[in-house]
């Protein structure tokens, strides 16, 4: 009877871990049927004067941002990058994508409050989508490694301009 139920729970854990597959940033992305043809980052305001934007990147390279508040632009803007650029971003994501067709959270144990909030939609060929969510200003694991990629998104898109911190008379924080 132990070892049936020692061989149980090795199967379930094993089993739980094939859905927490993860890529080293850099590494492939996922393929298959539910391949991601874009990548859509929505940053959330904080309590502070952070830029509010959304950005969208296809998998072409094509790139389209909406400056919603703080931000240098206010409306929209598009411009070209390369499916290289949506290739690397798209890998450095991967690690962080939840299982086709879900929504989940990124965890965070150590977080720091009033930080801006993440939601990072994959869409794929299909229309399916997959999202991950994250707070912002995370000090250990996953959520820290997904903070230092989600920095430095705006520059390899060519965007750090448009989503530069901009503080305007009569505009609340928040």
């Amino acid at each position: 009877m132990r070892a049936v139920l020692t061989s149980a729970c090795a199967a379930a854990a094993l089993l739980g871990m094939s859905g927490c597959a993860t890529v080293a940033p850099g590494g492939a992305p996922a393929s298959g049927p539910a391949v991601p043809t874009s990548i859509a980052i929505s940053v959330g305001p904080c309590f502070g004067f952070c830029p509010v934007y959304d950005v969208k990147l296809s998998a072409d390279g094509a790139v389209a941002f909406t400056g919603a508040r703080h931000t240098a632009v206010l409306g929209s803007r598009e411009r070209r990058t390369t499916p290289e650029t949506y290739r690397a971003v798209a890998a450095d994501l991967a690690p962080f994508r939840p299982a086709d067709g879900t929504t989940a959270e990124v965890p965070c144990a150590i977080a720091m409050s009033d930080m801006p909030t993440y939601t990072i939609t994959w869409t794929d060929t299909n229309g399916g989508q997959t999202v991950a969510t994250h707070k912002g200003g995370c000090r250990d694991g996953a959520g820290q490694d997904l903070d230092v990629v989600l920095h430095g998104v705006p520059e390899r898109l060519g965007i750090e301009a448009w989503m530069h911190q901009t503080t305007r008379p009569g505009v609340s924080r928040g």
